[in-house]
């Protein structure tokens, strides 16, 4: 009887590089999660929270955008840049550490604009962080 209370939560299978994996273990062990799965939803979480706050956004907004990226993947950031001239009022290009690259768009305008650019980034797989500050 007790069973067939329990709340189930459904399973979902995902692929994860060692590299991933390696990180995941550092931060359970370092924030105290109890194994992969809780630090995983935890990020998801995360996630899902950034993201409504962006479709939350209305009217005109100032916003930060940070993109890092390999600098062999200069000219999608380029031609993603060159679709929203309108709406980047500064861009700041600079050499983090090996061949990683750092972008950081200062963004003024309408709301749904700051959340193409941003989500234009996000589905770019290869941008390795794309992190959006509304202010």
């Amino acid at each position: 009887m007790f069973l067939n209370n329990i709340r189930r939560m459904p399973i979902v299978s995902i692929s994860l590089t060692e590299e991933i994996l390696k990180e995941i273990d550092s931060l359970q062990k370092n924030l105290g999660f109890s194994g992969r799965s809780d630090a995983i939803r935890a990020g998801i979480r995360s996630f899902v929270a950034e993201e409504k706050q962006k479709e939350d956004l209305s009217g005109n907004v100032n916003a930060i955008l940070l993109v890092v990226h390999n600098d062999e993947y200069d000219n999608q950031v380029n031609g993603i840049k060159h679709s929203y001239e309108d709406l980047i009022t500064t861009h700041l290009h600079s050499k983090i550490e090996g061949d990683k690259c750092m972008e950081l768009f200062m963004l003024k305008g309408e709301a749904g604009s700051v959340s193409s650019i941003t989500k234009d980034f996000q589905i770019n797989k290869r941008m390795d962080t794309v992190k959006l500050v509304t202010l």
